[in-house]
This record gives C-alpha cells, structure tokens and sequence, in this order.
C-alpha cells in the first residue's frame, strides 16, 4: 500500500552537511581540551543538537565557553552557505513524490537558519519545501527523540501518522519516528548501521531504491 505523506529528516538525507558540521565540531573541541578521534564524532553526535552536543562534550571534558553553541552556530552557517550539496537522487525522489500527488515534509533538529544556508544553495528544492520546512527547536517544545516534530509535520499535511513514514539517517531521529507510531526507512549510504537499525528503521542505501519501498512503481 502507498504512504500518503513521506517525512524527511535534512542534515544527511536532504543534504550533505554532515561532514563540515563534524569537521567543524571536531576543531572546536580539540581547542577546548576534547581530544577525539573524528571516526568517533557521528555515532556520538549525530541526530541531536548542538546544544545537546554541548552538553555532552562537556560532560566528557570540553572546557566549552558559555556562549559556544551561539558562536559555532554562526559559524557554522558561514561554512555549510560555500557547499552543500544535496544528497543524491533527492531531486528526482521529489519529483517522483509530486507526481504521484503523495505529499512530504522536512522535520530537523536543526535551527531553521541551518536549513535556510544548506537548501538556499538548491532554490528548485527550496521552493518544493516552501511552508514545509519544521525545526525540533523552534517549531515545537521537544526536539528529537521526541515525537512532536513529526507529528506537527504529520498534522500540517493533513495525514494519519500511520499514513506517513519518515526517513532518516540517525538513531535518535529513528527513535522519533517510533516514539510517534510512525514507520522508518533509515537511509544508510554506507552499508550497515547498527544503531539505525536497532531503533526498528528499516535500511536502504540509494535514494533511488526509496519509491519502490514505499509502495511506488513504475
């Protein structure tokens, strides 16, 4: 049976902003005492914000200023406005989705400055995403895992949470998904993802595999 509605995570399934953001949090943590292997940054940061990143770099040792996550977010808008591409085959996915009339929206955990400097450099995409763009920090009171934001995209498209599915490339993101009775496609580009999948999110690999999964055909 074909979904309704397709809800769509953006730092790494829209966009691939997630290299400059670790590369960046990398630097910053180094200079304040956190010494990490950068194959180590994602399966501890990925999915959540930066001040939860915050948080827990402190907890682990970081001697992070008060107004840190003020600061790397400025800068890291500067970073992700040179170039960001999208992630493959999100144009022709969307494309895909309006003929088929089955609507979509974008929840991230992300401010919606982040999403405005990444999708900006794709104004064809933006302009698909126009009034359907929702941040865990600023459009509902409980970022990710939460299931709040999904269900505000759910209920801005006029779809059943069951007649969704989300898309996602992280854990906690997975586990909002769960959290909110909505089923998961988790995108891993890179072959197996442990954490991903221990959510319950079902794996793919190419954003071209994702119409068949969800019930389109040719």
């Amino acid at each position: 049976m074909t979904v309704k509605a397709v809800l769509f995570d953006c730092d790494g399934v829209l966009v691939d902003s997630e290299p400059p953001t670790f590369a960046l949090l990398h630097e910053d943590f180094t200079r304040y005492g956190l010494s990490l292997d950068p194959q180590d940054m994602e399966p501890l940061f990925i999915g959540g914000t930066i001040e939860g990143c915050a948080a827990k770099a402190r907890d682990m040792g970081a001697t992070l200023p008060d107004n840190w996550a003020e600061d790397f977010y400025q800068r890291l808008y500067v970073r992700l406005r040179t170039n960001t591409p999208l992630i493959p085959g999100i144009p022709a996915l969307l494309d895909r989705l309006d003929a088929a009339n089955i609507g979509y929206a974008v929840g991230s955990n992300g401010r919606l400055a982040k999403m405005d400097a990444t999708l900006g450099q794709h104004p064809a995409i933006k302009a698909k995403l126009e009034g359907r763009l929702f941040s865990g920090q600023e459009t509902v009171s409980n970022p990710k895992p939460a299931p709040d934001l999904y269900l505000h995209c759910a209920k801005v498209l006029g779809v059943d949470p069951s007649d969704c599915v989300v898309i996602e490339d992280s854990a906690t993101g997975a586990q909002a998904a769960a959290n909110a009775g909505i089923p998961c496609w988790g995108y891993a580009p890179h072959g197996d993802n442990p954490a991903l999948a221990a959510t319950g999110a079902r794996l793919f690999h190419d954003m071209a595999q994702l119409p068949a999964l969800i019930g389109l055909r040719d």
